[in-house]
Order: structure tokens, then C-alpha cells, then sequence
């Protein structure tokens, strides 16, 4: 077994001994391509969402050096007609790129590295083989000797973008040197696999190797429920282990796709199962690079999204013109698409938003936007504590005032009486709220829905805020309705207060005169 030539199936072994998720029939889709004008595919994800364990599953289940029939034997590519047919039936050429890193100078040298690496294990496998100085013609040669075509596995294909750009041209051209003519490519391999974070680096609006079918956190396709844990695997896997599903839920599930619904972070899930703890483990994978980076860009715009996906505000998204690296921004739209591929928001592909996923992701968003130098990043945190402050004091005036300042500034005319509107009022009002709450939108409660409601987090002593923003009836009659509905029965487990923060304005006044107005009881339970 060679370290890229038909490296063996001890990786998956080693992955399968564990609480192994069945991914296998991902094995399928791979199988359906070969030989086919569709073989080339790029599965892109963030990191730690599993993209070693399928390489390492195909290597197994391809590599023909080795038998891999008892180890697939129980899972969901046994039962598949495929099977059979090519099971251990190819030579296999599997590259990590974060391997090789290290060999090849911070990869300045990576295509005569990987053309030299290659072509000493093809000699070694086959002594009679003539070497050519380019490699796609060695592999042409190979497969004439031997009769038989490569599987080609990349792993972190963007690795050498990401972390060297300057290195960037060169590998790309070593890339198109291998699946850029499609003559050359159908002649060497019966399919190709990559994977890395990035979709396919772009020349212009083109993709710089063109022929690849691409799935991506954007679009993932028929790939989707191989990008993560599936709802159900979830719910299994805590029913096995004793664990609390909606809270899993909470924490990691949130990206979301149209062919099968919720996706979870499975290296998340995996150790909060492992550990019987949940928090964020997303700041120990050393994922991608610093959020903070990209959200400060100097984009017109960006402080204020960045600020309603923090409040838990759904952002709309044109992800069209990315140029699929860490470097070419043009927009606010390039810098949120490249949140999407890293993993830090979700994206609905049917309505066309973005999303802060889920409770670990929002803990990232709330520490680096603490950290962010930028003027009107730091006011909106300061009137954001303060709001907490004075809400929690029942300062009911100042309440009004930062209410009717948020309304004022955020929301377009057209809009300003709008239902959805109010809500996104109040959550870019309260938006630092996850220092201290989590934050419940329509919480069904009593004898209808309660707009907003804060529930302070365990290690907290903060009351629970029950929230509604009305117009045309005085704050007291906010406050009237959320009793009156018995809003604060959501709560009835809830140890610690709870305030009732009613506020309202007159929606008839002249723009610019809608005083808004604000109580704040306690309520009585």
C-alpha cells in the first residue's frame, strides 16, 4: 500500500469501530458517474463535517489492493445493486492536500512534488511502466500497462488557495493539466472525487476546471445528506446515548436544504454526545480562518446585516459573481456567500436568506463582533447593553426612546407597520442579547403566540422578558394582552421573574412623530 497510490482501507477501519454514522450509500452516487461524461464531482463543506471520513470511505471501498467486503458488510451500500460491480475493482490515487503541505515549501512546489511522488509509487507498483515527464501521460501509460483506470480521491482540494494564494496559479494549472481536456481525463479516470471548503476557484465568471459537477453548501443537491447528520440520524443517535434531542437541536442544527431538510454539525454532535455537555465546540476545529476578518470588510451595509443575522434577522443573499477564494471581495453578498461555505450561516437556497444556523454559531458571532474596532459596531453594542440595562431597571422612558430610534432608522416606511417588521425591531434593539438569554420568536404561550421572548441562559440571574411592540393602543394595553393571553404560562417553569415590557405608538402620527411608549411590570405568577 502506497501513501498515494491505493493507500489501503485501514482509515475507514479505524473510523468505523466508533458510533459510525452510515454514510455509505453516498458510495452510490459515485458509482452511478462512472465512466460517465458526469464523473468528475466537488463535494464542498466547511470543516469537521466529515469530508476525511468519505474520502476515506472511498478509498476502502474502491482501492483494488485490498478486500473490503466484511468491513462494508451491515451498512447501506451492501444492499445497493452497485454494489458489487466495483468493489475493490480500481487503482486509486488519494491525495490530502493538508498532508503534503509540509513537503513541498508551504506548497510553492506542489506539482512537481505530487508529479514526482506519484510517478515513484506507479514505478514501484509497476517496474515495466514508461515514466513521462508530465504526469497525465505517466497515468496514461499506467493504465495501457495495467488495463485498468484510476479512481482519483482529493482531499481539501482548495487547501493550497486557501492557505497560500500566491501558490494558487500554478496548482490550478497542474488541476487542469489532469481534468481540463476531457479526452485526456476520460482516458485516466473512471471518476474523480474532491472535497474542500471552497467550490472551484473562478477565472473571470468561469470555473477554472469547468468540467467538475460541483455541490456546494449553497446547492448541495443529491449530496445533501451526506454534508452532515441528518434529523433523523440525530434523534437517533440521542436516543442511543440518553441525550437531550432538543437541546442538540438547539445547538447544532440549522443549515437547511431544500431536498431533505435539517443538517447538524456532526463533529458538534458527535462530542457533546461523547462529552454529555453542550457548548461550542466550533473555536476548537481551528475552523477556516477569523470570523472577525470578514466581518469588518468595509462594505456600506455589512455592520448593519452582520447586526440583524446577529438578532436573529433573516438577510437576503445573491451569491451569484463569488469568486470561491479568501481574498476577492466586491460586496457584502461575497462576504456573507463566503459565511455560508465556511459554516458560519445557512442559506436557504427557495427564499433566497441567510441565517445564523444555530446556538453554537451565534455564541462565535457574539464573541468576535465583541472584538470588532469599527465605530457603529461599537455603538450598537453599547445601546444594546444599555437597552438590557434600562429594560431591566424599568426605565421605561429610555425604553421608548432606544424602541422608537431603532424603528425609526431600520425600517423602511413602506414597512413600518408591518407585524414582521416590529419583530425585527425589537431584535435589533436587543441583539446582544445571547451574552446573557436565548431568544424565543412567537412562542406559543397561553391563548396565542408572544412576540419576542428572552429566556435567560442557567449560569444567569436575569429575569425572562416577555416582549410585545403594538401600535395604535397604549403600552398598558400591550401589557393587558400579554396577561390577558397569559403569554408569561410559556414561562411557568421558568424559577427566576419574569417583566412584561409592553410598548406601542400612534402608526397614524406623521413620519418622523410616532412617539413610541413603554411599561414594564412584573409579572405576577
Amino acid at each position: 500500500m502506497g501513501t498515494y497510490l491505493n493507500p489501503g482501507n485501514s482509515g475507514f477501519a479505524r473510523i468505523v469501530k466508533r458510533d459510525y454514522v452510515d454514510k455509505t450509500e453516498m458510495i452510490s452516487l459515485v458509482n452511478d458517474v462512472i465512466d460517465t461524461s458526469d464523473n468528475l464531482i466537488c463535494v464542498s463543506r466547511p470543516r469537521r463535517f466529515g469530508k476525511s471520513y468519505a474520502a476515506q470511505m472511498l478509498c476502502a471501498y474502491y482501492d483494488r489492493n485490498v478486500d473490503s467486503d466484511q468491513l462494508f458488510q451491515g451498512f447501506k451500500i451492501s444492499q445497493e445493486p452497485s454494489y458489487r460491480r466495483f468493489l475493490n475493482q480500481y487503482n486509486v490515487l488519494y491525495v490530502d492536500m493538508t498532508y503534503v503541505k509540509p513537503f513541498c515549501d508551504d506548497y510553492r512546489n506542489i506539482t512537481d512534488y505530487l508529479s514526482e511522488r506519484i510517478t515513484e509509487e506507479l514505478l514501484e507498483a509497476y517496474p515495466a511502466l514508461s515514466a513521462s515527464g508530465e504526469l497525465p501521460s505517466t497515468l496514461i501509460n499506467a493504465v495501457q500497462l495495467c488495463g485498468r483506470k484510476f479512481i482519483m480521491i482529493i482531499d481539501e482540494w482548495d487547501a493550497p488557495i486557501r492557505e497560500n494564494p500566491c501558490a494558487g496559479k500554478d496548482y490550478l494549472e497542474f488541476l487542469r493539466s489532469l481534468f481540463k481536456s476531457s479526452g485526456t481525463t476520460a482516458r485516466i479516470f473512471s471518476a474523480v472525487y474532491m472535497t474542500g471548503i471552497l467550490p472551484i476557484k473562478k477565472d473571470g465568471s468561469q470555473s477554472a476546471i469547468s468540467d467538475f459537477e460541483e455541490y456546494t453548501m449553497l446547492y448541495p443537491y443529491q449530496f445533501a445528506e451526506y454534508i452532515g447528520f441528518t434529523d433523523l440520524e440525530v434523534q437517533e443517535l440521542c436516543k442511543k446515548k440518553g441525550a437531550d434531542y432538543n437541546r442538540m437541536k438547539q445547538w447544532y442544527d440549522g443549515y437547511v436544504f431544500s431536498e431533505i431538510g435539517a443538517v447538524y454539525n456532526p463533529n458538534s454532535v458527535m462530542k457533546a454526545l461523547r462529552y454529555r455537555d453542550f457548548h461550542s465546540y466550533w473555536t476548537e476545529t481551528s475552523a477556516a480562518e477569523s470570523l472577525m476578518d470578514y466581518i469588518t470588510k468595509p462594505y456600506t451595509g455589512l455592520p448593519k446585516l452582520i447586526a440583524e443575522l446577529i438578532g436573529g434577522i433573516e438577510v437576503p443573499l445573491n451569491p451569484v459573481g463569488f469568486a470561491n477564494d479568501l481574498e476577492t471581495f466586491r460586496s457584502t453578498d461575497d462576504v456573507l456567500t463566503l459565511l455560508v461555505h465556511l459554516g458560519y450561516l445557512s442559506y436557504n437556497s427557495r427564499r433566497k436568506v441567510v441565517c445564523i444556523p444555530n446556538e453554537e454559531i451565534r455564541r462565535e458571532f457574539s464573541q468576535a463582533v465583541r472584538g470588532v474596532k469599527h465605530n457603529e459596531t461599537i455603538k450598537r453594542l453599547q445601546e444594546s447593553d444599555q437597552l438590557f440595562y434600562d429594560t431591566i431597571h424599568g426605565n421605561e422612558e429610555a425604553v421608548a426612546e432606544q424602541i422608537e430610534k431603532i424603528h425609526r432608522e431600520e425600517t423602511a416606511p413602506l414597512h413600518y407597520n408591518r407585524e414582521s417588521s416590529l419583530r425585527s425591531v425589537i431584535k435589533l434593539a436587543y441583539y446582544t442579547y445571547r451574552d446573557h438569554y436565548l431568544q424565543w420568536e412567537e412562542l406559543p404561550a397561553g391563548d396565542g403566540y408572544a412576540d419576542i421572548v428572552y429566556l435567560p441562559k442557567k449560569d444567569s440571574d436575569y429575569p425572562a422578558l416577555v416582549i410585545e411592540l403594538k401600535w395604535n393602543q397604549s403600552a398598558g394595553g400591550a401589557i393587558r394582552q400579554i396577561q390577558s393571553r397569559n403569554y408569561p404560562e410559556a414561562l411557568k417553569n421558568f424559577g427566576g421573574d419574569i417583566l412584561l415590557v409592553g410598548i406601542s405608538y400612534d402608526k397614524n402620527a406623521p413620519a418622523g412623530a410616532r412617539k413610541h411608549s413603554c411599561r414594564i411590570v412584573k409579572s405576577c405568577r
